[in-house]
């Protein structure tokens, strides 16, 4: 069954509710949450034509976004390719550089030596090196989304190693 949004008009066989009120999803990422507010909120009226792009462009992207959240629970890597890797044939391999990576890490959990000097030591920004130290790629992992997927890739640390150093970075209150 169709319900107009009761600010813009928009019928839709899936339009939210919201307070009792049926809102399209548009309208509702505008609305406030008090249901005070959201009364004087839906009184100001709209032409929901008015909203038309923003309707096709909110959902190409949900599309978009479902599509590279698919291809990263399949162990694809969904960002840049990080340092100690490299790309062949659309496959994430370990570069010439991915000792380097193992070092990094070891360096930092069993030396106490800062990470300005350590960053400056592998040539990385102090940001840089912190995001070397995060990156669940090295240890085989793709996170995406705030989801962890296994990787088709080989890791470069091992998992024991990368938890102690994400323990260390705790500890610290390194973020």
């Amino acid at each position: 069954m169709k319900t107009k949004c009761t600010k813009c008009g928009y019928e839709s066989e899936n339009n939210p509710v919201l307070f009792s009120l049926p809102i399209c999803k548009i309208c509702k990422k505008f609305a406030p949450k008090d249901p005070e507010q959201l009364e004087i909120y839906v009184d100001d009226k709209i032409d929901g034509h008015l909203l038309d792009s923003f309707r096709k462009f909110s959902e190409g992207g949900n599309a978009q976004k479902k599509a590279m959240i698919k291809k990263a629970s399949q162990g694809n890597l969904m960002s840049r390719v990080p340092f100690g890797y490299k790309l062949e044939n659309k496959k994430l391999v370990p570069a010439e550089s991915f000792r380097e990576v193992e070092e990094i890490f070891e360096e930092f959990l069993t030396t106490k030596i800062s990470l300005r000097k350590i960053a400056k030591k592998h040539n990385f920004s102090i940001n840089g090196l912190k995001k070397v130290l995060r990156n669940f790629t090295y240890i085989g992992k793709i996170k995406f989304n705030n989801q962890i997927h296994e990787g088709k890739h080989q890791p470069i640390v091992s998992s024991t190693l990368f938890n102690h150093v994400q323990n260390k970075l705790e500890k610290l209150g390194i973020k």
